[in-house]
């Protein structure tokens, strides 16, 4: 067994084709982020890669939808989606394909 802690790692991405990460692979990313209320992210979208999210706690508006703990939200390639936390919340992530450099901002 062994023991990591998430704060080691950027943005709470700790698996995917980046360093540092846990498990190196071209296949598919993996996060778990921590968002203050209030916390925003510009609109984007992924070329190549499919994104899906889960709420795992909190709640957050996402293309002006409210979405809170528990929902999944799939944001296909090519979708743009803004991001804004209306309470403090945590979210899961996962990326598929792992691509370097596919993060596109509006």
């Amino acid at each position: 067994m062994e023991n990591y802690n998430l704060q080691n790692f950027t943005g709470g991405w700790f698996i995917g084709d980046f360093t540092p990460s846990l498990l190196q692979t071209n296949q598919f990313e993996a996060a778990c982020k921590y968002y203050k209320k209030g916390d925003t992210e510009k609109s984007h979208c992924h070329k190549i890669a499919t994104e899906y999210t889960i709420i795992a706690a909190g709640s957050v508006k996402m293309n002006g939808m409210m979405f809170k703990q528990n929902d999944i939200i799939k944001i296909d390639k090519g979708e743009y989606t803004d991001f804004m936390a209306l309470e403090d919340t945590i979210t899961f992530v996962v990326k598929t394909p792992s691509i370097k450099n596919d993060k596109f901002v509006n």
